[in-house]
């Protein structure tokens, strides 16, 4: 039979022995409900990869394709304008109707409204070192295009109104020029950068196109046109 100090013993590491399970359990039930948070990033993120990354690559699809388009749109515009001149084919001059606002004035004008005129149609900007150039050649030539029927129309491009005026009255340019607000109108004869220049005669056709700064043989080309037509 144990003596007492035995079964004092016997009792104390039964105790004992509770106790660690109890503990052990407690921290197997709390983590259980509480399961540990570093599973919980890798999971948003795999989530949101999943969700997110298939919409962003239809987006840059969409984008790239609209700028393939807008480029084609473009390049085609201008190629078809120069090789249709280029064969001697001389097709309508491109959205004569439209109505564009008259610079340094609060009127509008269409280069239909000078059907009937040879025309010089000449987009620059104020910013545009070759168009600083060739603008006194055109206000030199304007006083014999007028005298045949004939004229310059300067066309702005991406240029700001206050700038045009002041590059205006720095040349003393006679000749009328009208803002393209919205880069539309240059747009349709295949225009992206200053200067470029066409030739239309007076049915309203362009006849020859300059992509790039003028010299003295375009304008007199226009000069002898406007005299023998």
């Amino acid at each position: 039979m144990p003596s007492g100090r035995a079964a004092l013993q016997a009792a104390d590491g039964g105790r004992t022995r509770d106790l660690k399970l109890g503990k052990l359990a407690l921290y197997q039930l709390s983590y259980r409900r509480n399961p540990p948070r570093y599973y919980a990033a890798p999971l948003v993120l795999f989530v949101v990869r999943r969700r997110i990354l298939p919409i962003l690559a239809s987006l840059a699809g969409v984008c790239l394709i609209a700028l393939l388009l807008y480029g084609v749109s473009v390049q085609s515009a201008n190629r078809t304008l120069d090789e249709l001149v280029a064969r001697r084919q001389y097709p309508l001059a491109p959205d004569a109707t439209r109505s564009l606002p008259v610079l340094g004035a609060s009127r509008q004008r269409s280069l239909a409204s000078l059907k009937g005129k040879v025309v010089v149609l000449n987009f620059w900007a104020s910013w545009c070192e070759p168009c600083q150039i060739e603008a006194p050649l055109l206000e030199h030539a304007q006083s014999s295009l007028e005298r045949h029927g004939a004229t310059v129309l300067g066309v702005t491009y991406q240029d700001a109104s206050p700038d045009s005026e002041g590059f205006v009255r720095r040349y003393h340019l006679s000749y009328p020029n009208v803002r393209d607000t919205t880069g539309d109108f240059a747009r349709s004869y295949g225009t992206r950068q200053v200067p470029e220049s066409f030739i239309i005669n007076r049915q309203g056709r362009v006849v020859a196109i300059s992509r790039g700064q003028i010299e003295q043989t375009f304008v007199s080309r226009a000069l002898t046109l406007a005299e023998s037509s």
